[in-house]
């Protein structure tokens, strides 16, 4: 079911229950992180693949409803996908917002720790955040421009983007030279906000990132220098 994902779809194959319902997945289609899980009957399912919008089913209003309908959280659908019982599908979205009728980016926020309830968000930050924020950032692409200043820069075209981030590395190397170490972290920030503005801008998925980095761990700096110029 991808690409175009109204085309070629037999939801003979989809398994629904004894009340016409499927569990569906919502997963961020750029970071992979799993943003909420709900129930979808057969109009649901294809209402989805009609609008490219995610349609849902509420088991307690006993109704449809489109995700963002009053918050303007919409999320659209890349691709869906059925696992091999066809009894869950996935769904691939690009969020315009946070999943959570509670404001955090994903329903699953909180933890389990040693069998008990805990809050996930005020754990130690880890480099995961690197990846939630690449996707509120790919999530303000469309937005108003006027009320977000990540918008803004979209709005702007590469041109704002790559003088942003010339100003944002200047000031990083102005703070390391004359500046104190907070001020050296937070022009680093800057710094790596707007490149993943440029990342999002072009399309380029951060794993690309990590996954070049990866390569080059373990290999010297003199070799990986010699190998891109005799690429």
């Amino acid at each position: 079911m991808e690409g175009d994902i109204g085309r070629g779809v037999d939801l003979k194959e989809i398994r629904f229950d004894e009340r016409g319902l499927v569990a569906a997945v919502a997963q961020d289609a750029v970071t992979g992180e799993v943003l909420m899980v709900a129930w979808m009957n057969a109009e649901a399912v294809e209402k989805t693949l009609s609008s490219g919008k995610a349609h849902y089913y509420s088991r307690s209003r006993r109704r449809l409803w489109l995700k963002g309908e009053t918050s303007g959280n919409f999320q659209y659908v890349r691709s869906v996908f059925y696992d091999c019982d066809g009894d869950t599908l996935l769904l691939r979205v690009d969020p315009a917002g946070p999943a959570c009728h509670t404001g955090e980016r994903t329903c699953f926020y909180r933890t389990l720790k040693d069998g008990g309830g805990g809050d996930g968000g005020g754990g130690e930050a880890t480099s995961r955040i690197i990846d939630e924020l690449y996707g509120v950032v790919a999530s303000r692409k469309g937005a108003d421009a006027a009320s977000s200043y990540t918008a803004s820069l979209y709005a702007g075209g590469l041109a704002r983007i790559n003088s942003k981030v010339e100003e944002e590395a200047a000031e990083l190397v102005e703070a390391a030279a004359q500046k104190g170490d907070d001020q050296v972290v937070h022009e680093l920030c800057d710094l790596w906000f707007h490149t993943l503005v440029l990342l999002a801008h072009r399309d380029i998925a951060v794993k690309r990132v990590y996954d070049e980095l990866a390569r080059r761990f373990g290999t010297s700096g003199i070799e990986e220098k010699k190998a891109r110029k005799r690429g």
